[in-house]
């Protein structure tokens, strides 16, 4: 009932969009053109539901590939920054300006380095999504409190001992929120990679449905991206929910 109470005022407030979107388009005559309504995106929508479901699943490996190669890259980084000091102030400006490049101009220079198959679309996915993984672990070791490593030390515990047992936990919750930044970025670079030059994707079929001129088309590849957005983040919070109670069951700092 809580949960339910939490998504009525924006399904409540989304639904006013779309009925008063849905009433210019009739009152006012806009060509469908310029501006469908979003009756005329349902039925495209509808219409369209198999080439649309086959680019959306090339869009959605990509996703899936990118950003779960990047959540494993990020933490990886993370750990080895934090054990080497030296190496954290030598790379952290480097990381910093990777984030400054465009995304639209990384897209095209994946794809004319790493042609048009799998490889730069996966690349620009980790690109884009490691970053705020990366700056909220980091984030998160830096706020164990000090006085669990000096308890844990009196224990006997080695560095690794302090890590696994106390830091670790304390940028569980930094960690998620890092993930959920990069999550809504995932699906974005994917379909950037997929416009500057691929076979299959959102991206094309974005594409192709702008080059015909048919913005109801557009719209429903923009839906279906949002979807698959919405989707990522929903089960990131229930993993991160999961995780919460057996962190909690299990008594670790942090929890």
């Amino acid at each position: 009932m809580a949960a339910f109470r939490h998504i009525l005022p924006p399904l409540l407030l989304a639904l006013a969009v779309l009925l008063a979107w849905e009433g210019y388009c009739a009152a006012s005559e806009v060509s469908p053109l310029v501006l469908p309504a979003p009756s005329d995106i349902v039925r495209a929508l509808w219409t369209e539901r198999g080439p649309i479901s086959g680019h959306a699943l090339s869009t959605l490996t990509v996703t899936t590939l990118g950003f779960s190669t990047s959540v494993v890259f990020a933490f990886a980084v993370s750990v080895a920054l934090h054990f080497t000091p030296w190496l954290k102030r030598g790379a952290m400006p480097l990381f910093v300006a990777s984030q400054t490049v465009p995304i639209v101009a990384l897209a095209p220079l994946m794809v004319l380095w790493f042609g048009f198959g799998l490889l730069p679309k996966v690349l620009l996915v980790i690109l884009v999504t490691f970053f705020p993984m990366l700056v909220s672990l980091l984030s998160g070791y830096a706020a164990t409190p000090q006085a669990f490593r000096d308890q844990l030390v009196s224990m006997g515990a080695r560095r690794w001992d302090v890590f696994r047992r106390a830091t670790l936990p304390t940028a569980r919750e930094p960690f998620f929120a890092g993930l959920r930044i990069s999550a809504t970025y995932a699906v974005v670079a994917s379909i950037f990679a997929e416009y500057a030059g691929a076979r299959r994707g959102l991206g094309i079929y974005i594409l192709s449905a702008k080059n015909s001129f048919r913005a109801d088309l557009v719209l429903s590849a923009v839906v279906v991206s949002a979807t698959l957005t919405l989707v990522l983040l929903g089960l990131l919070l229930l993993v991160e929910r999961l995780t919460g109670r057996r962190y909690r069951k299990a008594g670790h700092v942090g929890a």
